[in-house]
């Protein structure tokens, strides 16, 4: 994408209705008041007033930017959702024990199918 507001379809698509959505306030966002409730926030006022507030958005952002940098050294825009669900089940279950997102990771590979994304990927012949 290469404006932030070229997201907009994939959010009208992907957010589940009644959904409150945290934005700041440049004007791409604007398209989604008839869709969401929305709480927006001037940066240059306050990184938190009323409600509104997108820190929770920039650590995620910020924690990707560093998993590409150190962890992985180069997302493929082809591969981002990927990288992106990784990173927000790490997010979500970071407070769980490392015994108990082991069991979760290994019972979720077993029972997953090959996948048809990643097959091929280490050879560089990944569809």
């Amino acid at each position: 994408m290469a404006k932030e507001s070229d997201a907009v379809p994939f959010i009208r698509q992907h957010v589940t209705p009644g959904t409150v959505v945290h934005a700041d306030e440049a004007p791409g966002w604007d398209r989604l008041h008839g869709n969401f409730e929305m709480r927006r926030i001037n940066h240059s006022v306050a990184y938190s007033l009323d409600g509104a507030c997108t820190n929770q958005a920039e650590s995620f952002f910020s924690r990707m930017r560093r998993a590409e940098l150190g962890q992985h050294h180069h997302f493929a825009g082809k591969y981002l959702i990927s990288y992106a669900s990784e990173m927000a089940w790490k997010e979500d279950n970071r407070r769980v024990d490392n015994g108990a997102q082991h069991k979760a990771v290994t019972g979720m590979a077993l029972a997953h199918p090959v996948s048809r994304v990643w097959a091929g990927y280490w050879q560089r012949s990944a569809g």
